[in-house]
């Protein structure tokens, strides 16, 4: 054989070799393809089965409402704490599972507690918090690490507390007493959860009053007072001072209190209490204090808190009422964290206070115009929401849609808005105890005069109104207030219609 022939064979085999390499890079191509859509079919078989159980826990969750609303609602707390102390007995005291942090007051109860959490949170520690009402699901009363409890989670901890409450609800029915309420129900699954999670801490909200509310079952290291004001006077007693008193029942054995700037008689009921239990009381004012200047998305304050003195923080909320209370929180983690003889570190100061929400207060729901929901819901609440229309914001025709609950003073809450506010459209708070819209415009007729007011029943109709008035000006706006019921279906309406 000639050498040429020798070369052609080698060459031969070279292609046969090369081809056979092709074949088996395409082969290992098909198997990496087919291996990858393998991976893509479990990847989706794997979210629908995800999504599936959420949807499922998502429904369990909802049937977990449904029973809760079969009790004896929030508009008639009883005022009472052994039927809860029971429960709690019987899960094995849950609440002591933890430190606490307590707040209570009229106004800024909500928004005061989220900032706590927010800078505890900041400082590293796993958080519960328990806030009431909810706005649009009741899962977000209970949150943890600043987020609402999941469905499953949820589901668990009801499960295992829904034994135990009706134990006692046998017992309360034989001695012809109302069941554990909606209210108290929530408290416990709250405690347990937050045993369950477990968490480093809990910041506690006040459902009403302090004494005989629900949460006062706990003891509180820290107890934090935000304004106290008139409201709930037929359970809570008719001047400041007979509501302190009330309040003052969180204040436990050597407890830290750390109080907002208070009416004197409401301010004289707490110092006799901590007197009695031997605690100690620092009050805004004279113990700590903000200062604060507007800013774009929210304001810049400087907090001289009881440890030290935090500098140019920004606070993403609206209104010197939330300095104040971002001053008040500041100072009861102080309080909690090294019983106020370290300055927290201003770093996680920023933090906690920047990553700061409180929904449903001076919120921003909608744009083009601009909608504003406020849970102002009592005349306290309404001055502050006005002074805040009026410092933080430059609108020129401002439209209100009210609606306010039958056991609250519409007239304190419509003056106060009367000088701010252009036009009022009375609607009907989504509540059984709701004021009736006519009802609610006569009483704003009386204030406004009867070309400044209308009536629209329906939330939704109320709003397209609002809306509408809003956008006849270059920088018109919409404010919600009122009723959180009310605030909630505004908000849920908003994000339903991408107002945004």
């Amino acid at each position: 054989m000639s050498d040429r022939d020798d070369d052609k064979d080698d060459a031969v085999q070279d292609d046969d070799r090369d081809d056979a390499d092709r074949d088996g890079a395409v082969r290992d191509d098909d198997r990496d393809d087919a291996v990858r859509d393998d991976d893509r079919d479990d990847a989706v078989r794997d979210e629908a089965a995800d999504q599936a159980a959420d949807d499922e826990y998502r429904e369990l969750a909802d049937e977990v409402y449904d029973e809760l609303l079969q009790r004896l609602g929030e508009g008639s707390p009883q005022p009472r704490l052994e039927p809860v102390r029971r429960v709690v007995e019987l899960l094995g005291d849950p609440h002591r599972a933890y430190p606490i942090v307590h707040i209570t007051g009229t106004n800024g109860k909500t928004s005061t507690s989220r900032m706590i959490e927010s800078l505890l949170r900041a400082h590293g520690l796993r958080t519960g918090l328990l806030t009431s009402p909810h706005l649009a699901r009741f899962s977000e009363r209970i949150l943890l690490d600043g987020e609402p409890i999941n469905d499953e989670r949820l589901v668990a901890n009801w499960r295992d507390v829904e034994p135990y409450i009706a134990m006692i609800d046998a017992s309360l029915e034989e001695a012809d007493e109302p069941a554990i309420t909606y209210f108290e129900a929530i408290v416990i699954l709250a405690y347990a959860s937050f045993a369950d999670a477990p968490v480093d801490v809990a910041v506690i909200e006040v459902g009403m009053g302090g004494e005989w509310d629900a949460t006062n079952v706990a003891d509180g290291q820290v107890a934090v007072f935000t304004p106290i004001a008139l409201d709930h006077e037929k359970r809570l007693g008719s001047t400041p001072a007979e509501i302190a008193r009330t309040k003052a029942g969180i204040i436990k054995p050597l407890a830290s209190v750390v109080s907002a700037d208070q009416d004197p008689t409401a301010l004289a009921e707490l110092e006799r209490a901590v007197v009695l239990s031997e605690g100690t009381l620092a009050v805004e004012g004279a113990d700590f204090g903000v200062e604060t200047t507007v800013a774009v998305g929210g304001q810049v304050i400087t907090v001289r808190g009881r440890a030290g003195t935090y500098s140019d923080v920004f606070l993403p909320l609206f209104g010197e009422h939330q300095a104040h209370n971002a001053a008040l929180a500041i100072a009861a983690v102080e309080s909690f964290l090294g019983d106020a003889a370290t300055a927290l570190a201003p770093d996680l100061v920023a933090e906690g206070l920047g990553g700061a929400t409180s929904p449903g207060r001076l919120q921003l729901v909608g744009i083009e115009p601009s909608v504003l929901v406020d849970a102002a819901h009592n005349p306290h609440g309404a001055a502050s929401l006005a002074r805040a229309l009026k410092t933080y914001f430059t609108f020129d025709r401002i439209t209100a849609v009210v609606g306010i609950l039958e056991d609250k003073d519409a007239e304190g809450m419509l003056r106060a808005l009367n000088p701010v506010v252009d036009e009022f459209i009375i609607t009907t708070a989504p509540s059984d105890r709701t004021t009736e819209a006519e009802t609610l415009a006569e009483i704003a007729v009386e204030i406004a005069g009867e070309e400044r007011v209308r009536v629209e029943p329906y939330v939704r109709d109320a709003l397209a109104a609002a809306r509408t008035a809003a956008s006849a000006t270059t920088k018109g706006a919409v404010v919600v207030f009122g009723s959180i019921t009310l605030v909630g279906q505004a908000m849920e309406i908003a994000a339903a219609e991408s107002w945004k």
